[in-house]
């Protein structure tokens, strides 16, 4: 598919992908912990607001100043861009009527009104997590994700990964929606070498994509992701 890509902002990954996400897709990053995934939510949202974009960030996990400061850390201004093309929402999963209608509800009507260009959600999982059956997930996942592709905006997820399969997401079910799925996870050569940690684009849907596993590193202002380079 041809057309103006959606950049990461991540070298090397952008590469990895064609040249980066299809416009109006929707992105899965998935990995344990440590791997970097919020990381790779922030260097995204990062780059659309350099681009002048409008972007929604919402968070399960952390409080709002705490992903505003993670920010500031790697050196970005982003003061500038708080509530006027920035938008961080914290939401509290162990509440779940008010989790699932301001994600069902009130997430699709706030990307109409500031005409966003990018939604992160970080974790994803924590949101499917609210659902006591599979059925249910399933379908209420799908009527989500549905939801989100009428709105034209591009849209990132991240998940851990299940704790007995490190390939695929906690309930292994959001690669199934998503367009693209980028997989992080640890790589140990043996127990006495160092511990490297590397990516694979598994799944992208409309556009040709590198399929080879790279090693990547998470610096203090930026994630590199070592195209040309093998993991050992």
């Amino acid at each position: 598919m041809n057309g103006e890509r959606v950049k990461m902002g991540i070298m090397g990954l952008d590469d990895m992908l064609g040249g980066g996400l299809i416009p109006g897709s929707i992105c899965s990053i998935i990995g344990t912990y440590g791997t970097g995934k919020t990381t790779f939510s922030l260097e995204f949202a990062w780059e659309g607001l350099k681009k002048g974009e409008n972007v929604i960030y919402i968070s399960l996990e952390e409080r709002e100043e705490r992903i505003v400061t993670y920010m500031q850390q790697k050196g970005w201004d982003v003061k500038p861009y708080l509530n006027r093309s920035l938008y961080v929402i914290k939401l509290d999963p162990t509440d779940f009527n008010l989790a699932n209608n301001r994600i069902k509800n009130e997430l699709p009507k706030l990307i109409e009104e500031v005409k966003a260009h990018r939604v992160v959600i970080d974790p994803i999982s924590l949101f499917e997590d609210l659902f006591t059956t599979d059925f249910e997930r399933r379908q209420e996942m799908f009527r989500f994700v549905e939801g989100l592709r009428d709105k034209k905006c591009t849209i990132m997820m991240t998940s851990e990964t299940d704790r007995d399969n490190v390939f695929a997401s906690r309930h292994a079910l959001i690669e199934y929606l998503s367009d693209t799925v980028i997989l992080l996870r640890y790589v140990r050569p043996s127990d006495l070498t160092d511990v490297h940690l590397a990516l694979e684009v598994v799944k992208m849907r409309m556009s040709a994509h590198s399929r080879e596993i790279k090693p990547y590193e998470l610096m203090q202002d930026q994630v590199l992701v070592y195209s040309e380079a093998n993991v050992f």
